[in-house]
């Protein structure tokens, strides 16, 4: 690198040939110097790049077209927001050659390069004489250029510095000092040829400088201290453990190519295990491991590298071998034979205590002991335990004995591991060990004794007082018999009952019943005092049972209902307060006669029936008596009260209705509105009728023109034609004698009449019709014969006119209301002056005599009839 200016950052000038090819080193530019912290450098000049060491390469063929050709090599620092520029020029190299550079006048040629030599090796840890040469690079440009050699990377100017040099003229690398191969295993050098002017004919060579290992490490265990473990009795080739060596030289060689032995083992005994040379493995040798022999071993252990030769590194470790315990030896007892004594009744006392001899490792499965009585305890008065400290068996007595029944008890008691035993190899099958045991019971004064302890007593719920529900009385084990004992029941104790001091008899005190108080329970246990002349006591205890009774009738929970058109069955459900078996299943029956040829109960289930008609019932309240029987005979008496109500919805018969289960006839509110409704009706029918006719008193004469004009026109009952839809439901006629209907216009009357069939009609009359028509047309007038009652009339309307209301009473904006409440066709019974429309639309003169005829109320109306 050749810089003419005194700043390297402004100006640097390279001399190169005047055809340059691709990848060509032009030369090296010092950025350091320029921009120590440069991070991003670039070329203005596309065919040139530039390294991070500065140094300059084309990218593609490169002519100078003239003698010179500059660009620029920007740097920046990014972070710090530096920028820097450094202006590169290329001149052309004069066509002489210098003296300087002992070139040749003939034309340059390429020839085999001596460039790129083997990678070096070096010796690990040398000893010299240093400076040693190692290697040497040279290039044939050397043959036209005078060439010098650099180079840089670690060991040269990077850490560990100073460790090899270059001869600048030679090419020669040398090493200045000893190496570890552990530390540092190769070096890559880069290495420069340049002319003296900084022209660089010679891409950079990378050199690598390798260190033969040298067998200056030792191997060592991964562990001081190795520990295992087998089960003693385990047989030959059993797998104890693995130990385990590295080595620091380099892999794959002889030097850390390792083998395993065993020194020595101690106890220095028969030798009881092997180590695998190659893998350190560490299996059993000898077929009898016996910890109470021998509890542990431990193993002296060496491994070497050079593959185990005895000129090879090595080192020696520790292994320690724990022999596990089995149950190989069974426990023993000390003593065949005890004896010990105890107080008769004495219960949870120690009475003896009982050793064994176990070999094996103490404290383990194998020898904690564990004690049984496998003969002489078969009402288990006795219990043995183990005591955890000292593997001693505890014997205890946990009922009382009695020296009456049995003066001594023979035991025999037997004793094993909590592990299962193992047989030992090349031994024999050893018996269970086992120890008599011979208890003396010792005799004393003792107090009355209930035979038996606890005694159970079932009572009927409900028992009068003062019942004898049983007897408990006590014994004394000396004599066996009850006399001179009394008894009595300790204060604080469920009051329920008392005893006989005397005969022990039980009575109760109170009724006992499981729904009060305390005797929701169901059972009580009360204790009871025996005592002696002399003083001595005894307990025991009476359990009181209350036995569920049949005490509640059963009863059927609801009783009011009310039955619609449909007839649809009601369901009867009866309730008991008892239990089983005095509760279900119910037995249903109608006691009534004349109701039960009526009305069926037909079953549901254990507590239910269904209450249906068996056949067209009249509407009406009916109280039909129910009896329901329970499983304990018990029987409840019960009025189901079933409203007969002509309805599509139970709430529509919220109100009375006529009753017809007793004989009795009442009325509903539809009907009293019904009632009411045609009696205004009939009163306005009377005053038209007043209004129309005249007096026969008075001597008047009606003419034509005063019916036409007046009685005529007020005859007009029919609804309009806007009321007239398919809601009017039209009456169909069956009366066989005939009706007649009168229609003007749209507007039509309807009659009703009676016939045959015990229904209303509608006659329909075709166009215009006037009575005089019918007349001529064959029609029959009607007579009041075949008008309806006002029952059957009622009967026809009632249920009908509660539908209207009921539709009224949903719909909101009343339509209904306006086509129902608005048209009447019934005008009331038949009176003596016959219907309005009789002599409303006469037209001759002779027609209005029965005017004549008409009571003195009735008069002024007339008058007005005929007055303009």
């Amino acid at each position: 690198v050749l810089s003419l200016c005194c700043e390297a950052c402004k100006k640097v000038i390279f001399h190169v040939p005047s055809e340059l090819e691709a990848d060509t080193l032009v030369g090296r530019v010092d950025l350091k110097e320029c921009l120590r912290t440069a991070e991003f450098i670039s070329s203005s000049d596309g065919n040139f790049r530039i390294l991070e060491d500065g140094s300059v390469y084309t990218t593609s063929a490169v002519s100078l077209s003239a003698e010179k050709k500059s660009f620029t090599i920007l740097l920046k620092d990014l972070q710090e927001q530096v920028q820097k520029k450094i202006h590169v020029s290329l001149v052309e190299e004069l066509k002489k050659t210098q003296k300087t550079r002992h070139a040749r006048d003939a034309v340059l040629k390429r020839t085999k390069r001596r460039w790129g030599p083997i990678p070096s090796v070096m010796i690990e840890n040398s000893l010299g004489p240093f400076p040693l040469q190692i290697q040497q690079v040279q290039s044939d440009t050397a043959q036209n250029y005078t060439i010098y050699y650099s180079a840089s990377g670690p060991g040269i100017d990077q850490d560990p510095k100073g460790l090899f040099y270059i001869e600048r003229e030679t090419g020669n690398i040398f090493a200045t000092r000893a190496v570890d191969r552990e530390q540092y295993p190769s070096f890559q050098i880069i290495c420069f040829a340049t002319t003296p002017d900084g022209y660089s004919p010679e891409v950079p060579l990378v050199h690598t400088i390798r260190i033969e290992d040298d067998n200056d490490n030792a191997p060592y265990f991964t562990q001081d201290l190795f520990e295992f473990s087998v089960p003693e009795n385990s047989k030959p080739g059993v797998l104890v453990g693995r130990v385990t060596a590295e080595d620091r030289d380099e892999p794959y060689t002889l030097h850390t190519t390792l083998k395993y032995r065993i020194v020595s083992q101690n106890p220095p005994i028969t030798p009881a295990f092997s180590l695998h040379g190659d893998t350190g493995v560490i299996t059993v040798l000898l077929p009898q491991l016996d910890r109470e022999l021998v509890p542990s071993y431990t193993l002296l252990v060496e491994v070497r590298d050079m593959a185990g030769q005895p000129f090879g590194l090595c080192t020696t470790g520790t292994a320690v071998i724990r022999i596990q315990d089995t149950n190989d030896n069974a426990p023993s007892f000390k003593q065949m034979q005890y004896e010990t004594r105890v107080e008769e009744n004495k219960v949870n006392v120690e009475i003896l205590r009982v050793s064994v001899v176990d070999l094996d490792e103490p404290a383990s499965p194998g020898s904690v002991a564990v004690y049984e009585i496998i003969k002489g305890n078969d009402d288990q008065s006795f219990e043995i335990t183990t005591d955890k400290n000292t593997n001693e068996g505890i014997l205890c007595v946990v009922k009382g004995l009695d020296y009456e029944s049995a003066k001594q008890r023979v035991l025999v008691i037997a004793v094993n591991n909590e592990a299962p035993y193992m047989l030992a190899p090349h031994s024999q099958q050893l018996s269970q060990s086992t120890s008599s045991v011979t208890v003396h019971v010792l005799d004393m004064d003792e107090g009355p004794v209930f035979k038996p302890c606890l005694l159970r007593i079932d009572v009927k719920e409900c028992e009068d007082i003062g019942t004898i529900i049983g007897r408990y009385v006590a014994e004394d084990p000396e004599t066996g018999n009850s006399e001179g004992i009394s008894y009595r029941i300790p204060p604080g104790q469920c009051n329920w009952i008392n005893i006989d001091d005397k005969s022990g008899e039980v009575r109760t005190i109170k009724v006992l019943d499981r729904d009060v108080g305390e005797m929701r329970r169901g059972q009580c246990n009360i204790t009871v005092l025996a005592i002696d002349r002399n003083g001595k006591t005894g307990t025991g205890t009476i359990q009181v049972c209350i036995q569920p009774g049949n005490k509640n009738y059963p009863r059927i929970a609801k009783t009011d209902f009310i039955m619609c058109r449909d007839r649809k069955p009601i369901c009867l459900t009866a309730q008991d307060g008892d239990e089983s078996p005095y509760s279900t299943p119910f037995v249903y029956r109608i006691t009534d006669r004349n109701l039960a040829s009526m009305w069926k109960l037909t079953r549901h289930n254990d507590n239910s029936v269904y209450l249906s008609p068996k056949g067209d019932v009249p509407f009406g309240i009916y109280t039909i008596p129910v009896s329901v029987i329970d499983n304990g005979g018990k029987v409840g008496e019960n009025q189901v009260t079933v409203n007969v109500c002509d309805c599509v919805t139970p709430t529509e018969c919220d109100g009375a209705a006529r009753r017809l289960g007793d004989g009795n006839v009442t009325l509903g509110i539809w009907a009293i509105l019904a009632m009411i409704l045609g009696s205004l009706l009939l009163l306005l029918i009377l005053i038209t009728i007043c209004g129309c006719c005249g007096s026969g008193v008075m001597q008047r004469n009606v003419t034509d023109d005063c019916a036409n004009h007046n009685l005529i026109i007020s005859n007009t009952e029919a609804p309009g034609e806007e009321v007239m839809d398919h809601n009017i439901i039209p009456l169909q006629n069956t009366c066989d004698q005939g009706g007649y209907g009168i229609k003007t216009g749209d507007q039509q009357t309807f009659e009703m009449v009676k016939g045959r069939g015990h229904t209303l009609e509608s006659v329909k009359g075709g166009g215009h019709q006037t009575v005089g028509s019918i007349k001529e047309g064959g029609g029959q007038p009607v007579m009041d014969t075949c008008r309806y009652s006002y029952s059957e009339w009622h009967n026809f309307t009632h249920p009908r006119l509660g539908e209207k209301v009921h539709l009224c009473r949903q719909d909101e904006e009343q339509k209904h209301s306006e086509d129902y409440l608005l048209s009447y066709n019934y005008e009331g019974k038949g009176s003596l002056a016959g219907s309005v429309g009789c002599c409303s639309d006469q037209h001759e003169e002779e027609a209005l005599d029965f005017l004549d005829q008409l009571e003195p109320k009735f008069r002024t109306l007339a008058e007005t009839c005929i007055k303009r």
